[in-house]
């Protein structure tokens, strides 16, 4: 920093070092900005003294930090960061280019807030990229997302509507145990006290959540993706069996649990068990799988997987 630079650029500084280094003490802050100890200090409570929330601890591992306040101090951004952040966006939620869209307009904001040539750059990438839209996303109302998560932060069960894929409406009675994103869609994993058994909900289906008096608290070895996706591969109405050449702890490792449950055979073979809505479907997911020795079943499976196969070879060049 200049000798002669003025008592605002150095708290500007002192802040972004407090930013990029939580915990940092007055003698590093000193040391960056070219002051005493006692000047930067002085630096700290000028930024104090204008609403921010700097917090600092004493002890050989305390430092100042920024703390939970009313006002949300002012963020700094490398210009590397700021185009990572911009391209985050665009890449997870194809609406950011729209202006009305919330995610679009708080884009707009960090774009405008960027030193001019940052922000041409952001901002060129922002006009020109052209995402191909994930159609199978189904981003949940932010609010009803927030109110789930806050539930499940409080451990407080909660009450909603739910609009199935078929059916009438209905209204649950649930412990909040994970919000999970899985290929672009969000489900509420969750102890259903109405259903008196474990569920996924899709939060794009719920409504008018409110939370409960009733606490609760989640199982302790919850894994929430792959309880998941060990959910989502039981319950449909066509069942699946597959033999596979391998060990079950390595299929394991890589298998998608929404496939469905791996059971050991032997020590060099195992079985995979589950159910599917959509056979064709489960047929192509099994073709990745090396050293399949048979499908069992059900019949469903097993006439998808032949149609498959047909149709593989037929379009195979002959000789």
């Amino acid at each position: 920093m200049r000798p002669d630079a003025s008592p605002t650029a150095r708290a500007l500084l002192a802040l972004e070092l407090v930013q990029g280094s939580p915990g940092i003490t007055a003698e590093r802050i000193a040391g960056k900005l070219g002051v005493s100890e006692r000047a930067a200090r002085r630096y700290v409570e000028i930024l104090r003294e204008a609403g921010l929330p700097i917090e600092s601890e004493r002890g050989p591992h305390g430092g100042y930090r920024i703390g939970r306040g009313l006002r949300l101090p002012p963020l700094m951004f490398s210009g590397s960061e700021a185009l990572g952040l911009v391209m985050a966006v665009l890449d997870g939620h194809h609406d950011a280019g729209d202006p009305t869209d919330p995610v679009g307009s708080a884009l707009g904001k960090l774009v405008r807030a960027l030193p001019e040539q940052v922000a041409a750059q952001a901002e060129a990438v922002r006009r020109s990229a052209a995402p191909a839209p994930d159609r199978g996303a189904a981003r949940p109302d932010p609010q009803t997302t927030t109110a789930l998560v806050q539930a499940r932060a409080q451990g407080r069960r909660v009450r909603f509507g739910y609009r199935p894929e078929a059916g009438a409406d209905r209204i649950f009675e649930v412990d909040p145990w994970a919000v999970v994103v899985r290929h672009g869609r969000w489900y509420l994993l969750c102890f259903s006290h109405t259903s008196g058994a474990r569920r996924a909900y899709r939060i794009d289906r719920i409504r008018d959540v409110v939370a409960l008096d009733a606490a609760f608290s989640p199982p302790a070895d919850l894994d929430p993706v792959a309880t998941l996706e060990e959910h989502l591969s039981v319950g449909w109405e066509y069942q699946t069996e597959v033999l596979v050449d391998s060990p079950a702890e390595q299929l394991s490792r890589w298998l998608p649990r929404a496939l469905g449950r791996v059971e050991p055979v032997d020590e060099a073979s195992c079985r995979l068990v589950g159910t599917t809505s959509n056979p064709i479907w489960y047929a192509e997911q099994l073709a990745a799988i090396p050293r399949i020795s048979r499908v069992v079943g059900g019949p469903e499976l097993l006439g998808a997987v032949r149609a498959l196969g047909e149709r593989l070879v037929a379009a195979a060049p002959a000789g």
